[in-house]
Order: structure tokens, then sequence, then C-alpha cells
């Protein structure tokens, strides 16, 4: 009796086995593992490929991470609504792909059923190419490795993506925003994607080298664009930005925090800005501190308390030897153009830090580009 008892429970157990492997044998379309086609979250495998499937809505409740070897694509049109907080985000990892392939008359949207800022995570891309802060390190969200030596690694590409409602926070320390780039490179193709109302930064780069073009930031609550860590991308154009909630900063710029001249220095290059507070006479344009170097060409600012202030010793180095230089701004509505002070808390001139100029800005002066109609929301 016993012997038959253990063959009949080892048959049992591979029954349940096969089974098992069989049902979560998903590299296409059922995202949840779980029989629901429309519930993608999970962890994608190495070798695994999830297609989202064009014109589709999706549910994601959990996190959704593309893990090293694997690929997530999404077709045009479709919607992703994210519905758990911190909870649902899609992260992608080192040695990980991410395709979307949205259009301008339809476009990938990442939503949040609740319509208010911080309803979910966002999206975090993690990357081999340098960071200054060690020669890899952890993702403040996520806590995927990101980082190291490799200037052209490649993420993939990113096309017409709107994300909205993100930037759940963890604590007032720690929150999403709407897109992640950490550690980043070169390879990865990242154009017209909007950042509408989130409740932290619109964009955000940890260092790396990849570059973006035709970008949109609408009413986020913190800053528009914010780079750290040696972001040194150097093909940058076509950036839009009205600036809302608290209307705090169209771009906070840093090298690093801890080491102000650790290299590979942040030292992007970014031609055509326009940005907009849309609080007149509120928040600053353009706050440049902890050793942040950089080339901004033709740039429009409107509405702005404040244009440009920069911080901190290694920073205002940069001002007086050229190596931080905003060239050929027009200024609108603007209370203030430059201040600045050192690491001391001392005002120090800081005028050489732009020159003024007419131009078009992002395509249409201090107006909506027509690269940006049809695909965004909110302008």
């Amino acid at each position: 009796m016993k012997r038959l008892f253990k063959s009949g429970l080892a048959i049992a157990l591979l029954s349940v086995f096969f089974v098992n492997c069989s049902s979560d044998n998903n590299t296409n379309n059922d995202g949840g593992g779980n029989g629901d086609p429309t519930n993608i979250g999970r962890e994608l495998k190495s070798g695994e490929k999830l297609t989202l499937e064009k014109g589709k809505k999706y549910n994601l409740s959990s996190k959704l991470i593309v893990n090293q070897g694997a690929t997530l694509e999404i077709q045009e049109g479709v919607e992703i609504v994210g519905t758990g907080g911190t909870s649902s985000y899609i992260a992608v990892a080192q040695g990980a792909k991410i395709y979307i392939n949205g259009t301008k008359e339809n476009p990938v949207v990442m939503t949040a059923l609740e319509k208010k800022r911080g309803s979910w995570g966002g999206l975090v891309i993690c990357g081999k190419a340098p960071i200054n802060k060690a020669e890899t390190a952890t993702a403040e969200v996520s806590d995927l490795t990101y980082g190291g030596t490799i200037t052209n690694d490649s993420s993939g590409s990113i096309r017409f993506l709107r994300i909205e409602y993100a930037g759940a926070n963890f604590n007032s320390e720690k929150e999403f925003n709407g897109l992640s780039l950490f550690g980043v490179g070169s390879g990865t193709t990242i154009e017209y994607v909007q950042a509408h109302e989130g409740s932290d930064d619109g964009f955000e780069w940890f260092g790396g080298t990849v570059s973006a073009k035709y970008l949109v930031s609408t009413h986020n609550d913190d800053d528009s664009f914010d780079w750290t860590e040696g972001w040194n991308g150097q093909d940058n154009e076509f950036w839009f930005v009205k600036q809302g909630g608290v209307a705090d900063k169209g771009i906070e710029a840093d090298n690093n925090s801890k080491t102000r001249n650790a290299t590979p220095y942040s030292d992007p290059t970014i031609k055509n800005l326009t940005m907009i507070s849309a609080k007149q006479g509120e928040g600053t344009a353009m706050k440049l501190r902890e050793g942040t170097k950089g080339k901004l060409f033709n740039v429009v600012l409107d509405g702005w308390k404040t244009a440009f202030d920069v911080e901190h010793d290694e920073t205002i180095a940069n001002v007086e030897n050229g190596s931080l230089l905003i060239s050929n701004v027009q200024l609108i509505n603007v209370a203030n153009k430059a201040v600045g002070k050192d690491t001391a808390g001392q005002s120090v001139n800081v005028n050489a830090v732009f020159t003024e100029g007419n131009n078009n800005g992002a395509g249409n002066s201090a107006n909506t580009p027509e690269w940006a109609k049809g695909w965004t929301k909110g302008l």
C-alpha cells in the first residue's frame, strides 16, 4: 500500500507540474499569466516577448518588469491603465528591450484609472551607459541595477507615447517620475513623448548618454526636466513645456550632489526649447547647480519669476569658463534674468550664463509647435 501510495502521489505531482508549466508559458498576450490577457502585471524572463496589441486596453494593477533578455512591444493605440499606486509601474532592466510603436494618430497612452496626479508609478528604463555615482548603482524606484561602460547601449525605442497622472510616491523623498532614465545609452531612441499631470518630474535622467527629441511636459507638480549623475546626451532637440502644478522649475540640473566634480560630467547639448510658466510670474525656468555643465541653444522662456538660478562654486566656474552656457535666449514676461550664489551662500554675478536673441524655441516661439499637436493633451 505504501508503494502504491507513493507511485500515485508521484503521478499526481507530475501532473500538477506539467499543468503549471503549460499555464505559465505566456510569451505573447496573456500578460498576467492568469488567463486574463488584459492584466499585464508580471515579470518577463529572458527570452520572453510580450506584445500589447494595437488599439487594445490593458490593466496594470502591479509591476511589469522586463528582465534582461526579455522584450516588451507596445503597438499603436494601446492604452495601459495603472490602478495600484506605487505597486503599478513598468520597469525595463539592463539588457532588456522596450519598443513603443505609437503614431501621431494613435499614440500609446499610459494613464491611471483615477485621473489624478500620482495615481500610479510611471515608466522606468535602466541601461548600461556610464554614470558618475559609481560604476553601477541601484535605481531609487524599481530597485534595478543601472550604469556601466557601454555608451551606445540600446534599451529599444519609444515613439509617440503619452504618460499621464504618474508619480506615485513612496515617501516625501522617493517617488516616481513620468519617464525615468537610469544610465540609458545613446543607442536608445526616444521621440515624441509627453509627460502630463504627474506628481513629480516629467522626465529625469540619472546619468547615461541617451538623447531625446520632441518632448512635451505639461502641468507636472515638480520639475519638467531633471538631470543628474553625469547625463550627457548630445542630440536633444525640440522640447516644449507648460509648467503647472506648483510652478516649480522647468529644468533642474545637477552633476553630482556629493561630489560636484565627479566624472563623467552632466554635460548635455539641447537645441530648440520653449518653457512657459502656467502661473505667470512664478517659478524658476532653470535651476543649475551641483557642478553641472551643458550647452543649450535657441530658448524661449515665458512668464517665469526667474530665468536662471545658478548655485555652487563648481557650477559658477563652469559659467566662467563657458562650459555651461545657454545661447540665444528670448525672455518674455520674466522678472529676473539671472541670479547666483556660491557654495557659501554669497551672491555672485552669473549673467554670463546666457546670451539673448530672438528665436522660435521649440518651433513656434511661446505658442504650441505644430509637431506637438494631435497626439498630446493639455495644450
